[in-house]
């Protein structure tokens, strides 16, 4: 049972960050392309989908699962899971942001830029590189 709680906790995860790699993307286009009316029709729609129907059902289910695995790898003592778990909570605040930062750009009220956007994009990359390590290398055990 344990391997295909993996399996569905690695699927969960690489769907969730499919949406958190692409969502901010599309906040550069909403930006930069905010003159254009029906341009950010479209993209305010995708916006909304991709975060509702990918993003929040997948953080859910990587959260559920991984917390499944933890219980049944019995790792709660496990100094390298307590920075996993760091890391993965900066990752699900990041996330929220993402849906703060969609309500402001619909409601016209976001003062960031493309720029800001496109730096923004990596933060997920540079905690991803720190949750897979702990778990491969398993530090600190």
């Amino acid at each position: 049972m344990y391997n295909w709680i993996l399996w569905f906790h690695v699927l969960s995860f690489i769907s969730w960050f499919a949406a958190i790699f692409y969502i901010p993307r599309q906040f550069v286009y909403h930006v930069e392309h905010n003159d254009n009316k029906g341009f950010v029709e479209v993209i305010e729609i995708m916006e909304y989908k991709l975060l509702k129907y990918i993003g929040v059902p997948s953080m859910w289910a990587t959260i559920i699962s991984g917390s499944v695995l933890i219980y049944l790898g019995g790792w709660m003592s496990s100094p390298w899971l307590h920075l996993k778990l760091l890391f993965a909570t900066i990752l699900v605040v990041y996330f929220f942001s993402l849906e703060k930062y969609r309500k402001e750009l619909k409601a016209k009220t976001c003062t960031k830029s493309g720029k800001f956007f496109r730096v923004y994009n990596e933060v997920p990359t540079i905690l991803m590189f720190f949750i897979v390590a702990m778990v491969v290398f398993k530090p600190f055990s």
